[in-house]
């Protein structure tokens, strides 16, 4: 009662302020509810919901693909016509996968001057990791640990986009996953809930900016909520079935810092959790999202997952999917077609309150108001503007930063990297060498192909070198579009006698394998991780005639390349970093750039040791030292640890910790000190990193967990003392129930360069 009397009160003051509720609607003024500036966002948007019908109100929750040819002629039948037909009505409040001034326009203006209310469309898309200015991955960004570099990529990408008509991008991804098999770890932040959990806050405030309603930033989203990362034997859209420790301390982190970082959207996730499909969990989203984390935004479901409820075996038909997911918390459905056509008879029925609705289109309605679409529906439809800010070259400036910094040297015996840069014969090998699509990577769908600077390209622009370029063998077989199922070449090694010629006659070698960029990424789940079709075949034919190899991969995943980590001398992980690319490996080969780098995931050394990550637990029998003993946590054909640990990356100098101190001010105040020094002849940056171990808790804690980490650059022969300060957010813990606790008692506290650390100190806590 309370509510409708305060509704009522300022419908009357919208009344009075714009002469009639008529008036306030009027298509020619932009639906006109900001005449009065002195209401809240809040009473304007409980004004008009007061105005909505119940169709209206579903018809904000529901959004729909493009779906038809705008520059074509309007529908007349089938589908397509249904679906233009509810967005005449009003019964669309969302559009993905339109894209462009003239595009977005279109849609908009009917949404606005053709429906009886006029309220703007939001005007969704996958912004991944850029829009026609790639950056690198996203896995390839979190190696860089420099989240102001990915704050900035990700600013990059919201200012093209919305110059482009785009207001709202599905991302960041910042689901945690310890399995290569995975394809879509490409997409986030790699193993680390710490890590996932800056680099998650970083993403969204480049996003978001300060103003939201700025004419060049979009609203995030964190996806997928929750478990997705989890997924079993890494195989995409699998079930989910972790314990609530794992769930509180590993997969949440990252949205709860989203969730304070203020990200404007959620997206519920494909996977069931103990036993609920996601987009039906009313624990998820209801009970935690929106009740004890105090989430004010929206959670949009994933494409058709309302509908895939019935598939999991969840609810028996389309009615009962959309009446569990509107009940647990999913306020806008993607694609199913299910609150559209079901929600009002439910509410009519008595079977979904209509207060349910209401709370679902007051979300939305309020994220669109924030977006300043009811000020200026049309504000990120300006032609110029696109043109103007599409492809900018401080935006290619700025994804060549972050390609550099994406990189990470894994290995680099007797200095064979950076090359010289005159008087040396180079063989470039491999397919990946010469691809200007792959580099772009998974996840770019507005970018052109054959944009990326290629890594021959970029090495040539060095020209005092001689080149020469053998492909070797195909990577994939015929077309690599985004949606078609890539064909890897297992059989043609008919390119390899050129490659052997070439690297026969070379000083240096520089193979580029891995995989293509459209090998990664959702539904690219993988058995193996090993160097696709033939290309382990061609590094070793052409290791026999020159040794002297520069290894560098192309890959959205971890590799397990146990041979050539035991062979080649010189290896780089390149990721599948962007428009710029070439350019990107090129002055890091020639050490115009000093790599620094880290891994953001664990390497294996085979497949059979996946999922491998760093903060395990230590069983009741880890590792043992006693040749004799042989009922211990192992294999029988390969020891437990990873080919290269989460947090490893070389540099060109070399760096030395000493002098580890820590100082404990109160048992929730440790101040952890050290000296960092760069012991090598080129100046660099290193990412210093700070590890904590509870050696005994109520609820086992892991070996080794990240809790802090800077990056820090050094001329040659100069120390710093690094300080870095622990409290209890940092020592504490989620127990079962999902509460915060601190419990006293013995810690360990470690330093280094990765997280196989190098100095070590336990310390009582009271």
């Amino acid at each position: 009662m309370k509510h409708f009397i305060t509704s009522l009160f300022v419908l009357l003051l919208l009344l009075s302020s714009s002469s009639c509720i008529e008036k306030v609607f009027a298509k020619d003024s932009s639906i006109g509810i900001d005449d009065n500036k002195a209401l809240s966002i809040n009473d304007k948007v409980n004004a008009l919901l007061l105005k909505m019908t119940l169709e209206e109100k579903i018809g904000q929750m529901n959004q729909y693909n493009g779906f038809w040819d705008l520059t074509g002629p309007t529908p007349k039948d089938g589908d397509a016509a249904k679906k233009y037909d509810h967005l005449k009505k009003g019964y669309v409040g969302s559009m993905l996968n339109v894209r462009g001034v003239k595009e977005v326009m279109s849609v908009q203006k009917i949404a606005v001057e053709e429906t009886r209310l006029g309220i703007p469309l939001i005007i969704g898309f996958d912004v991944i990791h850029g829009y026609k200015t790639i950056s690198p991955i996203p896995l390839a960004e979190s190696a860089s640990w420099d989240l102001e570099a990915i704050k900035m990529s990700a600013h990059v990408a919201a200012e093209e986009s919305a110059a482009a008509g785009i207001n709202w991008t599905f991302a960041p991804m910042v689901d945690i996953s310890r399995d290569a098999r995975w394809g879509r770890v490409m997409e986030g932040a790699g193993e680390d809930p710490y890590l996932g959990s800056k680099i998650g806050v970083a993403r969204v405030e480049g996003f978001q900016g300060d103003d939201l309603s700025a004419y060049n930033t979009i609203a995030a989203c964190a996806k997928h909520f929750a478990g997705y990362g989890f997924a079993e034997a890494g195989r995409d859209y699998n079930t989910v079935d972790v314990g609530t420790s794992t769930l509180n301390n590993i997969i949440f982190p990252p949205f709860r810092a989203a969730n304070e970082a203020g990200v404007k959207t959620f997206m519920n996730s494909f996977n069931e959790l103990n036993g609920v499909p996601a987009t039906g969990d009313k624990y998820l989203q209801r009970d935690i999202l929106k009740g004890e984390w105090g989430f004010e935004g929206f959670v949009v479901s994933d494409w058709g997952s309302i509908t895939e409820m019935i598939a999991h075996g969840h609810a028996k038909d389309g009615t009962q999917a959309a009446e569990i997911a509107i009940k647990a918390g999913s306020d806008m459905d993607m694609e199913s077609y299910l609150y559209v056509e079901e929600l009002a008879k439910l509410v009519k029925d008595g079977k979904v309150d209509e207060e349910l609705i209401n709370d679902a289109a007051r979300r939305i309605l309020t994220v669109k108001f924030e977006l300043g679409l009811f000020d200026d529906p049309y504000k990120y439809l300006d032609e110029a503007r696109e043109k103007e800010f599409t492809g900018q070259q401080k935006y290619h400036d700025a994804v060549l930063d972050m390609a550099k910094k994406s990189i990470v040297l894994l290995k680099n015996e007797n200095n064979l990297l950076p090359l010289k840069k005159d008087g040396q014969k180079i063989a470039v090998i491999g397919a990946l060498a010469n691809d200007n699509t792959s580099p772009l990577g998974s996840w770019r769908i507005a970018a052109d192909d054959s944009t990326a600077v290629t890594v021959l390209e970029g090495l040539k622009a060095y020209s005092g070198n001689q080149i020469t370029y053998a492909k070797g063998a195909d990577v994939t077989i015929g077309e690599t579009k985004f949606v078609t199922e890539l064909k890897i070449n297992t059989t043609d090694k008919s390119g390899f006698p050129e490659a052997i010629s070439e690297a026969e006659k070379a000083d240096v070698v520089i193979m580029v394998l891995g995989e293509h960029g459209l090998q990664s990424g959702e539904g690219r789940s993988r058995t193996e991780l090993d160097l696709p079709g033939v290309q382990q075949d061609l590094l070793e034919a052409v290791y026999k005639v020159n040794k002297n190899i520069v290894l560098v991969l192309n890959n959205g995943r971890p590799l397990t390349i146990t041979w050539a980590d035991e062979n080649i001398p010189a290896i780089v992980e390149a990721w599948h970093l962007g428009t710029q690319s070439g350019n990107a490996i090129a002055q890091v080969l020639y050490g115009d750039y000093n790599p620094s780098g880290k891994l953001p995931m664990t390497f294996p050394r085979r497949v059979g040791q996946v999922p491998l990550y760093y903060n395990y637990k230590s069983t009741g029998r880890p590792v043992l030292p006693a040749p004799d003993i042989v009922f211990w946590s192992h294999y029988q054909d390969e020891e437990n640890g990873a080919l290269y640990p989460f947090g490893h990356g070389l540099s060109y100098t070399s760096f030395e910790y000493s002098d580890l101190v820590v100082d404990i001010k109160s048992s929730k105040e440790v101040v952890v000190s050290f000296n960092l020094k760069n012991t090598g002849k080129v100046k660099g940056k290193e990412v210093v990193q700070l590890y904590i171990q509870d050696l005994y808790a109520s609820v086992t804690r892991p070996v080794k967990e990240l809790k802090g980490f800077e990056l820090v650059e050094l001329e040659p022969n100069q120390s710093k003392n690094i300080s870095m300060t622990l409290t209890d957010k940092e020592l504490g813990f989620y127990d079962n129930q999902g509460n915060f606790i601190f419990e006293s008692g013995d810690f360990k506290i470690f330093v280094g360069g990765s997280s196989k650390t190098l100095l070590e100190k336990k310390i009582e806590l009271e």
